[in-house]
């Protein structure tokens, strides 16, 4: 398996929002909520997200089910921006493992969310804080 590279996000980055989940209920919300703080416009049922709103989407929902999996709650998630960049930050309080990519499992096997976040952002790293595990990905600002 692969590791990611250990990185705080940029340290002039301002938090915008911060959303604690408890369990997977909770991603819809994070989902419509994330919409709104990009846009400033409400998620309607049966609208299309435009692209960099629908990736931090997916990204969120990917790295924030992995850490409600797999992790100590509470999940928290937070959406920061940095120069040109919104960054999105997933925490769970689990110390004792670290992130590592699903590169040796089949396709459909799940796991594959720390691979989606690379595929589909700018950057992607992890840090620890004292209590917290944390993953991050960058996205354009448009």
């Amino acid at each position: 398996m692969g590791q990611l590279r250990t990185s705080p996000p940029p340290p002039q980055a301002a938090e915008l929002r911060r959303w604690q989940l408890a369990d997977p209920a909770d991603l819809r919300r994070l989902r419509a909520s994330l919409h709104e703080a990009l846009t400033g416009e409400e998620l309607r049922a049966g609208s299309h997200l435009d692209e960099v709103p629908e990736l931090v989407a997916l990204v969120a929902s990917e790295l924030a089910t992995n850490a409600l999996r797999h992790g100590i709650p509470p999940t928290i998630v937070r959406l920061l921006m940095a120069d040109d960049r919104f960054i999105l930050d997933v925490a769970d309080h689990d110390l004792s493992s670290i992130p590592e990519l699903a590169d040796t499992r089949p396709m459909g096997a799940g796991g594959r969310g720390l691979q989606i976040a690379q595929a589909v952002s700018l950057d992607v790293g992890w840090y620890a804080t004292r209590d917290t595990k944390n993953i991050w990905a960058a996205f354009p600002r448009r």
